[in-house]
């Protein structure tokens, strides 16, 4: 493997259709603010590296990032590239991933509008994000130990498993399928609206108006704290372990909660069973 250390490249396509190749302590900024510094190349081990121009990593085959920094200037970081691996570094341009297949982010930290969109397969493991519009439209999410903060997160994901993370979003897993969400904290308004064959497991869950309009939802264990309206038109079984403010007009199934606020029957429709008193259902 051929390495380069400790140079500095602003020229278009610096290093364009590279094979094979360990870039170590360079930077990519300058004044003839050149474009695409990796392009169509595969192979390639970067670290320590800064990154302050546009589009450095696209139509890769093999990446290993460790130790950078791509700056807020370095927008649309990664497209279009497979076999991935992100390690301690920083994200801090717009679209920093699309289009991009098989990747692993471990020990990250991302500062990126529209974030993951069209993804397939990404495992991330104790990172911190803010986003919004984050991971949309990808498939075969495995996240570990994630903080989240931002809006429109999630939505129209399918596959995907999240464990012991922190989501501070707005309109989260909107029309997501084939969820798995367990021991999870999830604040935010609006939850999972016209999702499908979504479970939230061990998860505590605050908002208002959460998980409407969902067909094959589950909850079990889960806390609802300050949640009113919840599950309205909703095909769930659920159990609750907390108090609910509000329950409106479930379409199907079974809700079974310690106690409840209000119960809100104003459709002819609505035929999901509430049982009150109790925290599983029988």
């Amino acid at each position: 493997m051929e390495i380069i250390e400790n140079r500095s490249f602003d020229e278009e396509r610096a290093l364009y259709g590279s094979c094979g190749l360990a870039v170590r302590g360079c930077a990519f900024d300058g004044p003839a603010d050149g474009e695409s510094a990796f392009k169509e190349c595969a192979d390639i081990e970067v670290s320590g590296c800064f990154f302050n121009l546009r589009y450095p990593f696209w139509h890769d085959d093999g990446l290993k990032i460790s130790g950078c920094e791509m700056t807020e200037l370095c927008r649309a970081a990664l497209w279009y590239s497979e076999d991935i691996t992100i390690e301690d570094s920083r994200l801090h341009g717009i679209k920093a991933l699309r289009e991009c297949a098989d990747v692993r982010m471990r020990g990250c930290d991302i500062v990126s509008p529209e974030f993951g969109w069209s993804v397939r397969g990404l495992e991330m493991t104790d990172c911190t994000a803010e986003s919004e519009y984050f991971m949309m439209r990808s498939v075969g999410l495995r996240f570990t130990n994630v903080k989240f903060k931002g809006k429109y997160s999630f939505q129209y994901i399918e596959d995907s498993v999240f464990e012991n993370c922190e989501f501070d979003t707005k309109d989260a897993f909107w029309h997501a399928k084939n969820v798995v969400v367990r021991n999870c904290a999830v604040k935010g308004e609006y939850l999972a609206w016209y999702c499908e064959n979504v479970t939230f497991e061990n998860c505590r869950i605050s908002g208002t108006q959460p998980l409407c309009y969902c067909k094959g939802l589950r909850l079990v264990n889960c806390e609802l704290l300050d949640a009113d309206l919840c599950f309205e038109k909703s095909d769930v079984e659920a159990e609750i372990t907390t108090h609910v403010v509000s329950i409106k007009n479930p379409l199907s199934g079974h809700i079974c909660v310690p106690s409840v606020g209000e119960v809100i029957r104003d459709d002819e429709n609505s035929r999901g069973k509430i049982c009150v008193g109790k925290k599983r259902c029988a």
